[in-house]
C-alpha cells in the first residue's frame, strides 16, 4: 500500500511538473549530460511543427547537439557557438549560457532568446534549454534604428542647409558693407566737396546756412560713430543720436543748441535720456567720455 501511495505521489508530482512546464510560453527542452531530448514542453513541440527548423526538433530521444553540431548555411555560425555553450554548462564550467539569435521560416522573421541552465537536484544531470520568442522587440529596435538613420540624416541636410544660409547671409553682408562703403565714400568724395564749394561761393546768408545744414546732416549720415551708436541701442531716436555725435566732438549743451535750434532744457533733457538709455544712470561716468571710447 505505501509502495502504491509513493507511486501515486511520483505520478502526480511529475503530471504537476508538466502542466507547469506546458503552460509556460517559452519554448523548453530538457536534455541529458550527452545532449539528448528527454523532455519538450507544448511549445516547444508546436513551434517544432509549423516549422522546418533543424534547430528545432519535435521528437523526443533526438540529439540536440549533434544537431547544433551538423547545422549549415547562414545559422551554422550560431549552432556552433549554441553546441559550445551547452556543452560548457554541461561540463560545469558555466553555470548559464544565454544568446540572441534569428531563426527565420519561410516567409516570416523570428529571433530567439536562449538560456541554458543546469536542473537543480540530486540524481542524472539534466540541462534545461529555453528559447524566448524576442521577434517583437527586435523588430522594434530595427524601427528604432532606422528612425534614428532618418533623424542623423534630417540632422545633416539641415546642417548643410544652415552652413549654406550661413554663407549666404555673410555674403549679403560683405556686399551690404561694399555698397554701403561705396556710398559713403562717394558722399565724401563727390557730394561733400561740393557741398563745401558751395557754401564758399555763394553770397546768400539763406544759401550757406541750408548748405552748411545739408553737409551736416550728410556728415551724420557717413558717421560710422552713429552707425556704431545705432548697433548699440537701437531705441535712440535720431535726434539722440545727431545730439550724442555733437557731444562726442565737445559742443557744450548751448552749442547744440543753437546749432540744433533747441532749447538748452531740451538738450539737457536729451543729455539724460542719453545717459539712461546708454546704462550710465546712478554711475560717475562723463558723458562725453563715454563716448569717446566708442570705436569710430
Amino acid at each position: 500500500m505505501e509502495l502504491k501511495n509513493a507511486e501515486k505521489i511520483i505520478w502526480e508530482t511529475q503530471q504537476y511538473a508538466k502542466t507547469i512546464l506546458n503552460s509556460l510560453s517559452a519554448h523548453i527542452a530538457i536534455i541529458d549530460k550527452d545532449g539528448m531530448i528527454l523532455e519538450t514542453n507544448v511549445a516547444w513541440r508546436q513551434f517544432a511543427s509549423c516549422n522546418e527548423i533543424g534547430m528545432r526538433p519535435d521528437t523526443l530521444n533526438v540529439n540536440y547537439l549533434k544537431i547544433c553540431d551538423a547545422a549549415t548555411g547562414d545559422s551554422s555560425d550560431k549552432s556552433g557557438e549554441v553546441a559550445a555553450g551547452i556543452r560548457s554548462v554541461i561540463k560545469g564550467d558555466i553555470s548559464e549560457f544565454v544568446i540572441d539569435y534569428p531563426c527565420h521560416a519561410p516567409g516570416m522573421q523570428h529571433w530567439f532568446y536562449m538560456r541554458v541552465t543546469r536542473a537543480v537536484g540530486d540524481g542524472p544531470l539534466r540541462v534545461v534549454i529555453s528559447h524566448e520568442d524576442i521577434t517583437a522587440l527586435k523588430i522594434a529596435e530595427e524601427q528604432l534604428k532606422q528612425k534614428e538613420d532618418q533623424l542623423r540624416e534630417k540632422t545633416q541636410h539641415l546642417e548643410e542647409a544652415n552652413v549654406a544660409l550661413r554663407a549666404v547671409i555673410r555674403k549679403n553682408d560683405e556686399d551690404a558693407r561694399e555698397m554701403e562703403q561705396a556710398i559713403l565714400q562717394n558722399i565724401r568724395d563727390s557730394i561733400l566737396p561740393g557741398i563745401k564749394r558751395l557754401q564758399e561761393r555763394s553770397e546768400a546768408p539763406e544759401v550757406r546756412k541750408l548748405a552748411l545744414r545739408i553737409e551736416s546732416d550728410l556728415q551724420d549720415i557717413a558717421s560710422p560713430f552713429l552707425r556704431l551708436l545705432s548697433n548699440i541701442s537701437s531705441i535712440l531716436t535720431p535726434q539722440e543720436m545727431k545730439i550724442a555725435l555733437l557731444i562726442r566732438e565737445g559742443k557744450t549743451s548751448k552749442e547744440i543748441a543753437n546749432f540744433l535750434n533747441l532749447s538748452e532744457p531740451t538738450i539737457s533733457f536729451h543729455r539724460q535720456n542719453l545717459r539712461t538709455k546708454l546704462g550710465l544712470t546712478g554711475t560717475s561716468s562723463n558723458l562725453r567720455t563715454y563716448l569717446l571710447t566708442l570705436e569710430k
